[in-house]
């Protein structure tokens, strides 16, 4: 069953769904007067392909509604709130959330709160929302709906009271992280990763048509063998789309690269290899073996070689500060309570090493390395850049 037809402002408890547009522009222009809204969403990635949104869950003003993307085509109603400057959008762990709603939508986020990336500054070690609810509310989510089929309707109770609580509480576990940001003085750092986490332009996917070389054990294969990878790939993508499951629901990339190596002839040698179940067999086997076929009656001249992967060329002293940097902040990482990563990433590491900043303000000028850690300690990067 669904929560109860949007009706206006209601106990958070008790979600108000929201399957068209009229009901959306309504819930849009009640959020417009709310300081801090809650987002979180939920996708079918698990279930069919390729991925589609399958709900939005918002928190503000009172209210907790689900949104059905599924049913709403058009969402822009809610553009000129996430794009508000006076409206905080909180989320945990939104990166995934933000980029797929930037690149479906074209929403742009104004101003951004990730409880995920504040709990880190904090120093917390356990960074799951059931658990930071659990140690900061007292809270206790409902059990993980996350493997669910979100895109089935009507969903179950089950699922609403999960999808409700995964924003219900964002509002009050930012204002108590809040609270020991301001308490240790990392308030300003998180505002900033948080910024940059909203000002982040969502990455383009196009089609890669060597993604079969990133398998597992592919760049070890001889040429023909390869050559069947490819086409084993290619098929399975046809395949997912085509059954509208999840590629690694048709054939596992262990037994893309098992089926390559091998390459069987029939179906007596296919379901010798495992990952062949009489299932897949019988469903897909035709299609396999023609893929290993097509390789098969390639010419030499057409099969696929691997180009060596570019390395970087560092030069010597380029490498000798990276590891006077990595050594830095092997030691500072404990000192500020901080993982080694938040810290200073290994791809500042290399940039910082081959840039060589002679002092803060060069630092500052660097892309991605934020004023917190400048301020913070600009001064021993730059020493430690410098010595011998």
């Amino acid at each position: 069953m669904h929560p109860r037809p949007d009706s206006g402002r209601g106990d958070a408890c008790v979600p108000t769904w929201i399957a068209s547009p009229v009901d959306l522009e309504r819930f849009a222009a009640r959020l417009g007067g709310a300081a801090e809204l809650a987002l979180d969403t939920e996708g079918d990635s698990l279930h069919h392909y390729p991925e589609r949104l399958s709900l939005l869950q918002l928190a503000g003003g009172g209210e907790v509604a689900l949104v059905d993307p599924l049913a709403i085509a058009d969402l822009r109603a809610l553009a000129a709130v996430f794009a508000d400057k006076r409206i905080l959008t909180i989320m945990h762990a939104g990166d995934n959330d933000l980029a797929q709603l930037k690149r479906r939508y074209s929403f742009t986020f104004a101003a951004v709160f990730d409880t995920s990336l504040a709990a880190r500054f904090v120093g917390a070690r356990a960074l799951g929302l059931d658990v930071l609810l659990r140690d900061y509310l007292g809270v206790e989510l409902p059990p993980s709906r996350q493997k669910d089929d979100w895109s089935a309707r009507p969903l179950s109770e089950a699922q609403i009271r999960y999808a409700a609580a995964d924003v219900q509480y964002l509002v009050p576990l930012k204002d108590r992280l809040t609270e020991e940001l301001t308490r240790v003085g990392r308030l300003a750092w998180v505002e900033e990763e948080s910024g940059a986490l909203a000002a982040r332009a969502p990455v383009e996917r196009p089609a890669n048509p060597d993604a079969y070389l990133g398998l597992k054990g592919a760049r070890t294969l001889p040429p023909r063998h390869l050559a069947a990878l490819r086409e084993l790939y290619e098929t399975r993508e046809r395949l997912a789309r085509s059954a509208d499951r999840p590629p690694f629901k048709i054939l596992s990339e262990e037994t893309l690269v098992r089926l390559a190596l091998a390459s069987p002839d029939d179906m007596v040698s296919l379901v010798a290899i495992p990952g062949c179940t009489p299932r897949v067999t019988a469903r897909w086997g035709e299609a396999i073996l023609a893929a290993i076929a097509r390789a098969r009656a390639l010419p030499e001249s057409e099969l696929p070689s691997i180009e060596p992967r570019p390395r970087p060329r560092l030069s010597a002293e380029t490498r000798r500060r990276i590891e006077r940097l990595r050594r830095w902040r092997a030691g500072a990482a404990p000192r500020f309570g901080l993982e080694p990563w938040i810290l200073l990433p290994n791809r500042l590491i290399t940039a910082i090493a081959e840039a060589a900043p002679r002092d803060r303000e060069e630092l500052l000028a660097m892309e991605g390395v934020r004023r917190w850690r400048v301020e913070t300690f600009g001064d021993e990067i730059a020493s430690v850049v410098a010595s011998d």
